[in-house]
C-alpha cells in the first residue's frame, strides 16, 4: 500500500478554507500514485472547535463539506477527521468521526471511542463515544482507523490507564492488518518522544504497521507539533515527518525507508520552533498582520522581540521604549540595540510626564501615604496605556512579555505588563527563557550579552532587582514546576529537599494570584501544564495545606 501522510494545519471554523486544502492535499496524493490520503482529526473543522459544535449551522456546513470533498477526490481512498451526527434518540449528539471517502462517497465512518475530559480536552461536553468498533478496508487492507485518544492506552507507559478497553488491540484482534491513527495531540515538550514510543509499542505489540498523521499549527493557546509518523511492525520508526511545518509524504508500506534516526531535539530549540509557530498562527488566524511590543532591555522582552521577528519577519514587529524615572539608561541603550539587530522598528514613548501627572492627579486622595507598590504599578499601568492605544490606532496586536516564573506567583501588574492581545512565553519559566536566548544567539550575538547577564529588574523603583522579591530562578522554578505541572504537594515537596518555609511562601504566592491569571491574555501553552483551559483553579477558595514547623 503506497500511504499519503498530509500534515495540514488546519484555521478552526474555516470549514472552506480547511475542505480546500484537504481536496488539493489529495488531488498531489493521487498524482504521486498514492492507494491512501490520511488527514488530521477534525482536520475539516480545525481542533479544538469548542463550543461552535453548538453551532447548528457549523455542524451542518461540516457534513456538507465532507460529502462535497468526497465527490471532489474520486480516484484515491481518503481518511480525514470530521464530525458525525449521532441519529440515536439519546446520549450527545456529535461524534468525533474519521471518515473514509472512496469513488465519490462517504463509504465508511469510524467513531473516536476514547473521549478526553482532562487537562485541556473537553471532548466528552460534546461528543458520544463510539458504542462498537469496526475494521475498514483501505486499498484491500483491513485497517484499524482510530483517533488520537483512542491509541492513548498503555499499561506500560501510563502510570495510571483512564480507560477500560483499548480500541486498537480490540481493532487488531478482529483482523486489523494495519492501524492508522489520525490525531490532534497538542504540544508540549517532552510529548513527541512519548507519542512515538506510544506508537511504536503498538506496532511491536501487535505485529502490525502503524501510521499516525497529527496536526500541526496553533488553534488559540493549544499548540500541535505534527510529527507524523509510519512505524513497520517491528517498532521501528521508518517515517517521521517535519516538527512544527506543514509537510506531505508518500510512503510505500511495503518497500519502506530505513529507520529514521532519533527525533529529538534540545529543549530550548523545541520551545523556540513552537512559540515561533504559535505565534505565527495566533497572530495570522485572528486577522491581525503587525505587532507591538514594549521593550524594556530587559530579557523576557528580548526574546519575546527575537521569536515574534522571526514568525511574522522582522517589518512587521515594532517595539516601544517607555523610559521613565527609574529607567537606567544602559536599558534604553539596549533595548536600542536589540532593535537594531533583529531589524524591527523602535519607538522611543517617555512616560515620566504622565507618571508624574497622575501622581499629581492622586496626591490629594493618598495624602501622606507612603510611596508603595501602588506607585510601582501605575508606572506598568501608564506603559500598558502607551502600547493599547497605539493598538487601536494602528490595528497592531499587542504581545505582552511576562514569563510563567512571574505569571505564577503574581509578580505582574494586571491592566499593566498583562495588557495584551497574546502571552508569548506566559508558559515559559524564567530558566527557560535564558535557554532560548542563548539558542537564539547561537550563530550571531542578538540579544545584546549585557542583557543576558544583568540581574533581571522591572525598573519601577530606586535600584530595584526580581531578587528583592522572589528566589533565584535556578531555586523558584523546580518549586514551581512541581507544584503546578506535577501536582505534588506541599509535604512532597519539601521531603525532595526545599526549604520548608520557601516552599510554604511560594505555594501561597501561587494561590493567592489566581486572580490575575484568570484576567492574563490566552498563553501559548508548551508544558504539560499551563494557565487557562488545562488549569481551572478557583479563585475564591480556602484550602491550604498545613506544612509541619
Amino acid at each position: 500500500m503506497r500511504i499519503y501522510l498530509a500534515q495540514l494545519n488546519p484555521t478552526v471554523g474555516d470549514i472552506a478554507g480547511n475542505t480546500a486544502r484537504i481536496a488539493a492535499a489529495a488531488g498531489r496524493a493521487l498524482s504521486a500514485g498514492a492507494d491512501v490520503a490520511v488527514f488530521p482529526e477534525l482536520a475539516i473543522q480545525g481542533y479544538p472547535p469548542r463550543d461552535l459544535l453548538e453551532n447548528a449551522a457549523f455542524v451542518d456546513a461540516g457534513i456538507e463539506a465532507l460529502n462535497r470533498l468526497a465527490r471532489q477526490t474520486a480516484g484515491i481512498d481518503v481518511v480525514v477527521g470530521c464530525v458525525e451526527k449521532n441519529p440515536a434518540p439519546r446520549g450527545r449528539a456529535l461524534f468525533n468521526a474519521a471518515a473514509v471517502l472512496r469513488d465519490g462517497a462517504v463509504t465508511a465512518v469510524a467513531r473516536k471511542s476514547l473521549l478526553p475530559t482532562y487537562d485541556v480536552f473537553d471532548e466528552d461536553r460534546h461528543f458520544e463515544p463510539a458504542a462498537r468498533r469496526d475494521v475498514h478496508g483501505l486499498a484491500g487492507v483491513p485497517a484499524a482507523v482510530t483517533i488520537c485518544e483512542d491509541a492513548w492506552t498503555d499499561r506500560e507507559i501510563f502510570t495510571r490507564d483512564l480507560y477500560t478497553h483499548d480500541p486498537v488491540g480490540e481493532l487488531v484482534g478482529r483482523g486489523a492488518r494495519l492501524v492508522i491513527n489520525i490525531s490532534a495531540s497538542p504540544f508540549a515538550l517532552g510529548r513527541r518522544s512519548l507519542r512515538e514510543r506510544l506508537m511504536r509499542e503498538h506496532a511491536r505489540r501487535h505485529d502490525v504497521p502503524v501510521v499516525c498523521v497529527n496536526q500541526v499549527g496553533g488553534n488559540d493557546e493549544l499548540l500541535f507539533d505534527g510529527t507524523s509518523i509510519v512505524v513497520d511492525r517491528e517498532g521501528k520508526t521508518r517515517a517521521r515527518l517535519g516538527a512544527f511545518e506543514e509537510e506531505e509524504r508518500l510512503v510505500d508500506l511495503d518497500d519502506l525507508p530505513s529507520p529514521a534516526g532519533p527525533g529529538e531535539m534540545p529543549r530550548a530549540s523545541e520551545a523556540f520552533r513552537a512559540l515561533v509557530m504559535g505565534t505565527r498562527d495566533y497572530v495570522r488566524k485572528c486577522g491581525f498582520t503587525d505587532v507591538v511590543i514594549g521593550l524594556s532591555g530587559g530579557i523576557d522582552s528580548s526574546v519575546t522581540a527575537a521569536i515574534a521577528a522571526e514568525a511574522l519577519g522582522a517589518g512587521r514587529v515594532t517595539g516601544v521604549a517607555m523610559p521613565a524615572r527609574y529607567s537606567s539608561e544602559e536599558s534604553l541603550t539596549d533595548a536600542r540595540e536589540l532593535a537594531s539587530r533583529l531589524g524591527i522598528s523602535l519607538r522611543v514613548i517617555p512616560v515620566d510626564g504622565l507618571f508624574q501627572s497622575t501622581l499629581e492627579a492622586l496626591a490629594p486622595e493618598f495624602g501622606d501615604r507612603p510611596p508603595d507598590t501602588t506607585e510601582e504599578n501605575l508606572q506598568a499601568r501608564i506603559r500598558g496605556n502607551v502600547l493599547m492605544a497605539l493598538s487601536n490606532k494602528f490595528g497592531w496586536l499587542v504581545l505582552t512579555t511576562g514569563n510563567k516564573s512571574e505569571l505564577v506567583v503574581g509578580y505582574c501588574t494586571l491592566y499593566g505588563d498583562m495588557s495584551g492581545g497574546l502571552a508569548v512565553i506566559s508558559d515559559v519559566p524564567k530558566t527557560l527563557v535564558y535557554g532560548i536566548a542563548e539558542l537564539i544567539n547561537e550563530e550571531r550575538e542578538v540579544i545584546p550579552r549585557r542583557i543576558i547577564d544583568r540581574p533581571p529588574s522591572a525598573e519601577l523603583r530606586p535600584d530595584q532587582t526580581d531578587a528583592d522579591s522572589l528566589p533565584p530562578y535556578e531555586v523558584l522554578d523546580p518549586i514551581l514546576a512541581k507544584y503546578v505541572e506535577q501536582g505534588l504537594s506541599a509535604s512532597r515537596i519539601v521531603a525532595d529537599g526545599h526549604d520548608p518555609a520557601l516552599v510554604a511562601s511560594v505555594i501561597s504566592l501561587v494561590d493567592r494570584n489566581e486572580y490575575k491569571r484568570r484576567q492574563a491574555a490566552p498563553g501559548l501553552r508548551i508544558t504539560t501544564k499551563a494557565f487557562g483551559v488545562g488549569r481551572r483553579m478557583p479563585v475564591a477558595q480556602g484550602w491550604r495545606e498545613d506544612l509541619p514547623a
